[in-house]
């Protein structure tokens, strides 16, 4: 693969504003990369809640695939101007850079030029960073199957095998409105919900730095009371909650233990929209010695790494399916500043070639 050349097809892609919003724009992304994958294959379109993906593979007929490369080409909203690539040295600036354009315009170059006699796919979804599951849980759900996922979230060359699960839940509290010059006269719900909010960051504090725990983000809290000399009625907070499998409140429960547990904390009432659980990839597999492998022999380490945020190979785990988080480097992920880091390119699409090429002579 020539550099200039995929630099070229980057730039074309970054500047595509693909953020959940738009769309027309998650579509042009999608039919972006199908087009640099070119004819030869065979390309299944889906659409859930408005957000289109696509399957490619070469036969004529959908099999069980033996390597799913999977890559979401929507973004996080940024600023206009982060939708003009910036090079500087080996760093590549723009929203999607590291996450996770590059690596998915890869795993379409590598798909596309590497043959295999055994079946592989290049699914391509365009809702990850909104949850995923008009994307990849869609496409799960309508059948489509495999041994082993490749995902390329950035990783840096590295094999992201463990990810944590993740809780959606919102608190709720009432009270009595009253005027807020006789306070006594009411009970004020904002209160009664902030006290709660503590009493849950009471069991799960915010850590001060990297730990391998549950942490909860209090991601909004909210009244409809828009008077200022009124008491609350009525108030809510939205937390975002991250768990290892070794948390036993969270692992293997359902939707109604969960919320029983929350609401034990906290003495109100608890909402869960979502449970959904950890992922977890054999690291003695023969497909993940054999891209560890890959990784080594362009000298990086191939190291095992645990992943804080949730993607879509949990997705796969549901379904018994290994799957591996494996990309570029960079950083500044959803940040004013990312970038990718061009020095991985290469070496990423050289280990996953080699990688497929190892599967064919085994």
């Amino acid at each position: 693969m020539d550099l200039d050349e995929f630099l070229d097809l980057a730039d074309g892609l970054l500047r595509i504003p693909s953020t959940a919003d738009r769309p027309a724009e998650l579509a042009r992304a999608l039919d972006f990369v199908l087009d640099v994958v070119g004819p030869g294959g065979t390309v299944e379109r889906f659409e859930s809640n408005g957000k289109p993906s696509a399957l490619v593979h070469r036969g004529t007929r959908r099999e069980p695939f033996r390597v799913l490369f999977n890559a979401h080409l929507d973004v996080v909203p940024g600023a206009p101007e982060q939708f003009t690539p910036r090079r500087e040295g080996d760093r590549l600036y723009a929203r999607g850079a590291q996450d996770m354009k590059l690596s998915a315009l890869v795993l379409a170059l590598v798909f596309r030029d590497v043959p295999t006699s055994f079946p592989v796919g290049l699914q391509l979804v365009t809702d990850e960073e909104v949850g995923g599951r008009d994307g990849t849980r869609h496409q799960l759900a309508l059948g489509v199957s495999a041994r082993f996922a490749v995902i390329g979230e950035h990783s840096a060359l590295r094999l992201v095998t463990e990810s944590k699960g993740l809780v959606g839940a919102r608190i709720d509290a009432t009270g009595r409105a009253a005027h807020s010059a006789y306070p006594w006269l009411g009970e004020n719900a904002l209160v009664r919900l902030l006290r709660a909010v503590d009493a849950v960051l009471a069991a799960y504090p915010v850590p001060a730095g990297e730990v391998w725990r549950t942490t909860v983000n209090v991601a909004r809290v909210e009244t409809s009371n828009t008077a200022l000399n009124q008491v609350p009625a009525e108030a809510s907070a939205w937390l975002d909650i991250r768990y290892p499998a070794e948390d036993g409140d969270f692992a293997g429960r359902g939707a109604d233990e969960v919320a029983a547990h929350l609401s034990a904390l906290c003495g109100l009432p608890v909402a869960v929209d979502h449970v959904e659980p950890p992922h977890h990839a054999d690291r003695g597999s023969a497909e993940v010695a054999a891209l560890r492998a890959a990784a080594r022999d362009q000298g990086y380490s191939g190291d095992f790494l645990r992943k804080h945020g949730a993607a879509d190979s949990r997705f796969f785990h549901q379904r018994g399916v290994d799957a591996v988080i494996f990309g570029v480097g960079g950083d500044g992920q959803h940040g004013p500043d990312e970038y990718a880091d061009l020095a991985t390119v290469l070496p990423y699409h050289r280990a996953l070639s080699a990688f497929l090429k190892s599967l064919e002579n085994a």
